[in-house]
């Protein structure tokens, strides 16, 4: 089964609107399709970054949010990197490496192209959730 680390704005965007992200995370995550790879450090992040207030104008958003979180946090398969790397400027993108590192995770899932601009991370493809979906999926 695919591993796969998902970016936090992936998880914002699955939230927000109907399209890439919302079905990996709906239609493959929540029906044990992938092993979603996670870290206390990374969860936090979502817990975090979900309860923004910027979020709130969007219907629903911190219902679904806490839904969302509990089956990510309940579902996911844990992992606690050991090392730290500096790579991306991003020290939070850093954490993702991080944790591919760990997992030995497949893909990693990110709409950052900015930061994430190399295409793999040693073994790990790096794709944005269109190319995964388009090109990937299980």
């Amino acid at each position: 089964m695919q591993k796969i680390i998902i970016d936090t704005n992936v998880i914002v965007a699955a939230l927000i609107q109907r399209n890439y992200p919302h079905r990996i995370l709906y239609d493959l995550f929540l029906e044990d399709l992938f092993l979603l790879c996670l870290s206390v450090e990374l969860l936090s992040e979502y817990y975090d970054v979900l309860s923004r207030p910027k979020f709130s104008k969007f219907s629903d958003f911190s219902t679904r949010a806490r839904i969302l979180l509990a089956d990510i946090a309940s579902k996911s398969l844990y992992f606690a990197p050991s090392a730290k790397l500096d790579i991306i400027k991003d020290q939070d993108d850093n954490m993702i490496l991080e944790l591919a590192d760990e997992s030995r995770a497949d893909f990693i899932v990110t709409g950052n192209t900015n930061d994430f601009t190399f295409p793999n991370y040693k073994r790990t493809k790096i794709l944005t959730p269109k190319d995964y979906w388009e090109q990937y999926q299980p």
